[in-house]
């Protein structure tokens, strides 16, 4: 288990992603990170991973789930 702040990290890092809501910390929702790349085994991942054809659009669902906790 790793935890971070850092929405790249856990995209590059992690298999499955969980999102916890503001107090009290309850599961938000879960993504499963299901990164692709020829030549790769899927773990370890590296720091290559952040070149995955779908790492933009896994970074980009997260920030907009973690956006409602920094505009409400």
């Amino acid at each position: 288990m790793l935890v971070t702040h850092d929405i790249g990290e856990a995209v590059s890092m992690a298999e499955r992603v969980v999102v916890l809501s503001r107090r009290p910390g309850r599961v938000k929702s879960q993504h499963a990170i299901l990164l692709r790349q020829r030549g790769w085994p899927p773990s370890p991942r590296r720091f290559a991973a952040r070149n995955a054809p779908e790492f933009n659009g896994y970074f980009n669902t997260l920030w907009k789930e973690l956006e409602v906790h920094v505009d409400g």
